[in-house]
């Protein structure tokens, strides 16, 4: 099974299904860099439009978002909108992801402060989330999309699914037109927008990894279907397609590729029970990957690799990447 056959599930929930994977499973500026959908193409675009507050937006999805004010209190149920609303200076009123105790965005003390939805990031409890009066919820469109009944004449209820780092620059151009942060969104934009293209600039001809997982049956990220993952053609030689219900890497097909710099997304649910990369490491085929034999395996913080996606994430996985890449 792959992240394709699950309804496109993501990192963040992949450990859910990963004892069946054996592996990988405004509106945005510019289309999608790339035919082959590989994240590879044209180079980026440094140049960003202005964006103008309104009331209703239709978003990189078509998700049509309409908003009676400049909403303030919004309630985040995916990383996205924690890491977006961070990027415009503003700071949700509940939220069920971990990201904002990183140093880079509220630091634990006051990340400690926002209350956490109860039920998790699978089954949010809709009742605690309309108990925090939003004037707007931000949910992942395939795991949150029940709950929009529920939250229906309530508040508004903003489903978002991003594919591409050109989607999460869209989404957050969006959500800076409902709040009026416009400037503040450029800003953002224009600062990862030149980051991108000075790592663009300086291409390693390394051959580059991203695994993630909790044992053995890890998986892939790959472009268009992860999109840290779309950033690595960018960045070095990076072979790995999505394959979707088609199959899947194996070791020995990754041995092959003589991989320089693997990045490995350890995925806990609950106590951690050691990293993926000290797991793998009993398997000898593990030892045969060049990145292992010359200790260039890198375990990054998967709360900003695999949950984030906004463009304060992503342009942490560019300096830790281009920094393992040289």
């Amino acid at each position: 099974m792959s992240r394709t056959s699950i309804k496109r599930v993501h990192r963040w929930v992949a450990a859910a299904v990963l004892g069946t994977l054996l592996t990988g499973c405004g509106t945005a500026a510019e289309p999608a860099a790339g035919g082959a959908g590989d994240g590879s193409g044209e180079r980026t675009d440094v140049s960003v439009r202005p964006v103008k507050s309104a009331r209703t937006i239709t978003d990189p999805h078509g998700e049509r978002i309409t908003t009676k004010k400049e909403p303030q209190r919004i309630v985040c149920l995916v990383a996205l909108c924690d890491d977006m609303l961070v990027e415009l200076g503003l700071e949700p009123v509940a939220t069920n992801s971990a990201l904002l105790a990183h140093p880079k965005f509220l630091g634990k003390s006051r990340a400690a402060k926002i209350p956490t939805v109860p039920g998790g990031f699978l089954a949010p409890e809709a009742e605690a989330i309309l108990q925090q009066k939003p004037d707007l919820v931000i949910g992942l469109k395939d795991t949150h999309g029940k709950l929009a009944p529920a939250l229906k004449g309530a508040t508004a209820f903003w489903p978002v699914q991003p594919d591409t780092w050109q989607d999460s620059v869209g989404y957050l151009r969006d959500l800076a037109a409902l709040t009026g942060r416009g400037a503040q969104a450029e800003a953002a934009e224009k600062k990862f927008r030149t980051k991108l293209a000075r790592a663009e600039r300086a291409k390693s001809e390394k051959t580059a990894l991203v695994i993630f997982g909790s044992d053995e049956n890890f998986g892939v990220a790959t472009p268009g279907n992860d999109v840290a993952g779309g950033l690595f053609p960018k960045l070095a030689d990076y072979p790995w397609k999505n394959r979707g219900v088609e199959g899947t890497y194996s070791l020995e097909e990754i041995i092959a590729r003589d991989v320089d710099v693997l990045f490995v997304e350890t995925m806990s649910f609950g106590d951690s029970d050691g990293k993926l990369s000290e797991k793998l490491a009993k398997n000898p085929l593990w030892k045969q990957i060049p990145a292992v034999k010359n200790d260039k395996v890198v375990e990054v913080d998967p709360e900003v690799w695999a949950k984030g996606r906004g463009t304060r994430s992503l342009s942490l996985v560019l300096d830790e990447a281009t920094a393992a890449l040289k």
